[in-house]
């Protein structure tokens, strides 16, 4: 990880990157740099920092988290101190849920005795098991050691599609009663967050004590996105292929893709997920 020295620098290159590359997201801009610059400016931390990001497919959520380890660590995801977890891959049966419980566990008490200052990411928390998320509770709170462990800097992301439905209907509604997407608040999403992702047996934090003991820092809205932040993707996408940026290509990538509600065709179904594989029909 990178020497406290150069944090100063690390947050004005990550918000210069998000600022420039991550398009209509102002909400993520702010909770992201408000909770790192809290946490990495403080040299004695009383908790880990914790964030969860919520959003529909494509809307930035693993492209965010990516930019924040590239900067946080020198080898980016390929660190030995970044752990990046998927349920699909690391906890595919049910039927195992103790064994990956203990594993889990063990895991990460390992990897923080070795760098406290390591950073565990979890993707599609909409597909853990309930439950078994809870053995890390002990690794997030604000208790001096754990374990024989001082693991107070450590950074954890839990990334989710839950609430992006809930998130996606909040905007239309604001849109609806002509509030800007600079002008939505945390306030505005939080409740439906809250009740689509906390209270919802399907969800990885059900019941969660994470949830019940408030041991999230920052909850992290990516909010839909429209027809011209579409377009900034391919034009992004364009640039970083190397290709030459068409105007008529731009606007058919974009035009290509499926947008909601039905009526308005205001928002984009998959974000900017499929951008890079339509582009490949034009070249």
């Amino acid at each position: 990880p990178r020497s406290p020295k150069s944090w100063f620098h690390f947050l004005s290159g990550l918000e210069f990157d998000l600022a420039t590359n991550l398009v209509g997201q102002p909400l993520v801009r702010q909770q992201v740099m408000k909770g790192l610059r809290e946490f990495l400016e403080n040299s004695n931390p009383v908790k880990p920092l914790v964030m969860s990001f919520h959003g529909s497919t494509g809307t930035g959520k693993t492209y965010v988290s990516s930019m924040l380890i590239r900067y946080l660590f020198q080898r980016g995801l390929q660190s030995s101190y970044v752990h990046h977890f998927s349920p699909i891959v690391h906890f595919p049966h049910a039927e195992q849920i103790e064994q990956y419980k203990e594993s889990l566990k063990r895991w990460i008490q390992g990897n923080l005795t070795n760098c406290g200052r390591s950073a565990f990411l979890f993707d599609e928390m909409d597909k853990m098991h309930p439950g078994l998320i809870d053995v890390i509770i002990p690794f997030l709170g604000p208790s001096w050691v754990v374990y024989g462990t001082n693991y107070r800097k450590a950074i954890f992301i839990f990334i989710s599609n839950a609430g992006g439905e809930q998130i996606n209907n909040v905007t239309l509604a604001l849109w609806h009663a002509r509030k800007d997407r600079e002008e939505i608040s945390l306030q505005d999403l939080e409740p439906a967050i809250s009740k689509a992702v906390f209270e919802n047996p399907e969800s990885g934090f059900w019941k969660s004590g994470i949830i019940n003991e408030h041991l999230i820092d920052f909850v992290v809205p990516f909010l839909p996105l429209k027809h011209h932040h579409v377009k900034q993707c391919v034009v992004s996408e364009l640039i970083q292929q190397g290709l030459e940026v068409r105007l008529d290509v731009v606007q058919e990538v974009a035009d290509s893709i499926p947008y909601f509600p039905e009526e308005e065709k205001l928002f984009s179904s998959t974000g900017c997920k499929t951008v890079a594989s339509r582009i490949s029909f034009f070249f």
